[in-house]
């Protein structure tokens, strides 16, 4: 299988799981509808919550999770593979998992993949994040092998490293991701930039399911869901904040071409850098 539609899912999680996760099912749905085989749900789908306390005493390990118990059911249901960019997942008493996890259409968990890059920043408009205070960074990218692509897991500040989405794509990685719930002043000035130059610079398509709007907690986040071809192309976008579904036809064999095109990938040389005082 060469082509096959993929949906991402624009989302507004609050602060009540079950909500979130009545929304997901509709949405999924949808998608599924029109013909998705991957779904891709952004950053956070199971519950947003500003409060460390909160996040902490509500957590679940994942065998009692409900954000996978219900993406699972759905996954079997439906017969797709549903990519769920991140739910957070208890790791002990103070710490948390920023955990994306990919469905397959038996309901079994393929792969998990535990955000390497806290968002611990201090923006000009007065927001202060500090994620390494409740969530434990992961170790290991992953790239997995599906019947119609192999796909780079990644989350939101990720698409910042451009080495992580590198060494996906010289592991095989022919779609990346990279599900987010970038506020909106970052978003506003970096989103489109960041999506397509990770896609062009590793000849990969790109899918990007956002959190959108004003949540329950006061942040705001960007939305604008993305699908983006190797050679740059906006294939499909939610130009908005507001919950939604997009969908594109990929054929995964235009990874390839644009590699052979530009072969940027094989012509990369190893190199040194020298810093010259004065």
């Amino acid at each position: 299988m060469s082509t096959f539609r993929a949906a991402a899912i624009q989302m507004r999680s609050g602060h009540d799981i079950n909500k979130n996760m009545a929304d997901l099912e509709k949405l999924v749905d949808d998608a599924v509808a029109q013909g998705a085989l991957y779904i891709q749900t952004p950053e956070m789908t199971g519950c947003i919550h500003w409060d460390r306390a909160s996040v902490l005493a509500n957590m679940r390990d994942e065998a009692d999770d409900l954000v996978f118990q219900t993406a699972s059911a759905l996954a079997r249901k439906h017969k797709i593979y549903l990519h769920i960019g991140s739910t957070a997942i208890r790791q002990s008493a103070d710490k948390v998992a920023n955990r994306g996890v990919i469905f397959g259409p038996d309901g079994d968990n393929i792969a998990t993949y535990d955000k390497i890059h806290m968002f611990d920043v201090d923006l000009d408009n007065g927001e202060s994040w500090r994620e390494s205070a409740t969530y434990q960074p992961g170790e290991v990218s992953q790239v997995v092998e599906l019947p119609f692509a192999n796909v780079g897991m990644a989350i939101c500040y990720d698409i910042r490293f451009p080495q992580l989405f590198r060494a996906q794509a010289l592991a095989g990685a022919n779609l990346i991701t990279a599900p987010a719930a970038f506020t909106r002043q970052t978003g506003q000035a970096h989103w489109h930039i960041l999506q397509r130059a990770r896609a062009i610079e590793n000849g990969a398509f790109l899918i990007s399911a956002a959190q959108g709007g004003v949540h329950d907690d006061g942040r705001e986040t960007f939305g604008h869901s993305i699908i983006v071809s190797p050679w740059g192309e906006i294939l499909a976008e939610a130009a908005h904040d507001e919950p939604a579904v997009i969908v594109a036809d990929i054929d995964i064999q235009q990874s390839a071409a644009c590699r052979a095109k530009v072969p940027n990938l094989k012509n990369a040389r190893e190199f040194s850098v020298n810093k010259v005082s004065i």
